[in-house]
């Protein structure tokens, strides 16, 4: 059964590899080398052989009716219908069974120090898959989902270009002007946040990190352009005391507010950032402290709450709250 499952995983490699629009026309060898690297860790051949490919590719054309060709201008393959994805074709009993024991393989690292910050997406991937199989339960289990995973295409040639170090380009568009603008810059680190994925980077003629969400890219361009990392770049430290995707070099500050006894239960429960502390306790309300970057994604959460917090300190981001109270009311 492992070597069936094996066999489905690869038709999913396979197929990404295919449509990957900024490596195409990949050759048989490239096909293996992406297939052993993803299921065994390695690409000399010893678990995978060419022949296995040519299989593969000969079931997926037979199984799924996978258009695929072979171009011998390009020396590689690629789909006759480039809308073709076998990620269109409705999960098999095998494909689950295939994902649950991946998944299953995933679960017994969960705690290793190496995985621990996706523990809880590798919990939500098994549990998805475990509904996914027992026929009913998806009437009484509902999965939170993104809007939009627009831009998520992009993710692999980044993180390529990451590690590389090599400069991109692309098209963005500013939710401020509505304008698009074209862009040079350096790829440091990939974030999400709620669902979103967020490029942080270093802008050479602005000599500044800046902060681009992936669905409001197009037409990105890795160069062969060799980039040097700006110094004292650290990616574990960037978003220390961030509270969202803002962040940045600036100064943390010390934020104190007060919430009523309702409000600090959620407060407790749900943090709005590792520093978040306790100061004072009384009957009808609870008094917190922060160390953060002051930030627009913070100003919100708290907002969230209405009326239930009082901003205590600083005083700057206890005006700007008010403001925007007034505003409302206005």
């Amino acid at each position: 059964m492992p070597h069936i499952k094996n066999a489905l995983i690869r038709y999913r490699i396979i197929d990404k590899c295919i449509r990957n629009k900024y490596k195409p026309f990949p050759s048989k060898r490239d096909l293996r080398e992406a297939c052993e690297e993803s299921l065994f860790g390695s690409m000399n051949g010893t678990h995978i052989c060419d022949s296995t490919i040519e299989k593969d590719m000969f079931s997926m054309k037979m199984e799924h009716d996978a258009p695929i060709k072979y171009s011998k201008l390009e020396k590689g393959y690629f789909y006759e219908d480039p809308d073709f994805s076998i990620n269109d074709i409705p999960l098999t009993e095998d494909d689950l069974g295939a994902i649950s024991f991946a998944a299953k393989t995933l679960l017994q690292f969960r705690d290793v120090d190496l995985f621990k910050q996706f523990g809880s997406a590798i919990d939500k991937i098994v549990g998805r898959v475990e509904v996914s199989q027992d026929k009913g339960s998806e009437e009484f289990i509902q999965f939170e989902k993104s809007i939009s995973d627009s831009g998520n295409e992009y993710l692999s040639p980044l993180l390529e270009s990451i590690k590389q170090s090599l400069w991109i380009t692309f098209n963005y568009a500013s939710f401020v002007s509505g304008k698009v603008k074209a862009r040079k810059v350096i790829p440091l680190l990939l974030k999400e946040y709620r669902n979103r994925w967020y490029l942080i980077s270093f802008d050479g003629d602005k000599q500044d990190y800046i902060t681009y969400a992936l669905d409001r890219i197009d037409d990105l361009e890795i160069t062969s352009e060799q980039a040097e990392k700006p110094k004292g770049f650290e990616p574990d430290n960037y978003f220390k005391y961030a509270v969202g995707i803002t962040s940045g070099n600036e100064t943390p500050q010390k934020v104190v507010f007060e919430a009523n006894t309702i409000a600090a239960k959620y407060i407790h429960s749900q943090p709005f950032h590792a520093s978040q502390k306790v100061i004072t306790t009384t009957a009808n309300s609870v008094t917190f402290e922060l160390v953060v970057n002051v930030s627009e994604e913070l100003i919100r959460d708290f907002m969230s709450y209405g009326g239930d917090i009082k901003i205590l300190n600083p005083i700057e981001l206890k005006t700007e709250v008010k403001r925007r109270a007034q505003a409302i009311l206005s």
